[in-house]
């Protein structure tokens, strides 16, 4: 099925109109969506108004905004974004493959966010609960471990329930001086994310380990 948008530009040397195909089989999934509202109202424009395409599991290339046609395929699509767009290669004459499913990527909302932020992240001594968001377009997130000395030694977080994502957390005694928090995940066809992933020319599906630099004060200590 390829799902044409609204949005056009110059690729390739060609003008053309945003267009990605995607196999019957998947395009008819009970989780794959056409969405035109968003938390109750119209959806707006930047998120694709008045309808997109929604393909949970998929990066954001597969879910086509501004959708103006439908059209069923006897054929593979054959068009710059299937064909030459999204792929990954090893150099120019490459021509690749299809950037698959999302792969497992863990994310920590870094401590003291937004409340002290200056040129480095500044977080009290003492308890702090560690959270975030983990995700995988391959299977459900199983596992999410946390470090907090650069990923020396690690420890399981507590998951949340499935949302198609996971929420995480996990309570650390945060002692003064000068830190680095890393998060990875897990899923349940076990993968999991690289300190470093291959690299790909394109740069695509990037899920290495996220790393968060932290100095924590002293208990009482200001903060900023």
């Amino acid at each position: 099925m390829l799902f044409s948008g609204l949005d056009r530009g110059v690729e390739g040397g060609v003008e053309q109109a945003y267009e990605r195909s995607l196999p019957l089989e998947q395009a008819l999934r009970e989780d794959v969506l056409l969405a035109y509202g968003l938390n109750g109202g119209p959806l707006p424009p930047q998120h694709g108004f008045p309808l997109r395409l929604l393909v949970p599991g998929s990066y954001g290339m597969a879910s086509v905004k501004w959708l103006s046609r439908i059209t069923f395929l006897r054929e593979p699509h054959t068009g710059y974004q299937n064909a030459t767009a999204y792929r990954m290669r090893s150099d120019e004459d490459d021509p690749g493959i299809p950037v698959g499913p999302i792969e497992p990527r863990a994310l920590m909302a870094p401590p003291g966010v937004p409340d002290f932020m200056t040129r480095r992240r500044f977080a009290p001594a003492g308890r702090i609960t560690l959270h975030g968001r983990a995700w995988s377009g391959h299977g459900a997130i199983e596992r999410v471990e946390v470090s907090a000395d650069g990923g020396a030694t690690w420890r399981a977080a507590h998951l949340g329930a499935e949302h198609g994502w996971r929420a995480w957390s996990l309570d650390w005694e945060a002692e003064p001086g000068e830190h680095v928090l890393c998060s990875r995940a897990f899923d349940s066809t076990s993968r999991g994310q690289p300190d470093l992933p291959p690299w790909n020319l394109g740069g695509y599906a990037n899920n290495a380990v996220q790393r968060v630099a932290v100095t924590v004060g002293a208990p009482g200590a200001p903060s900023d």
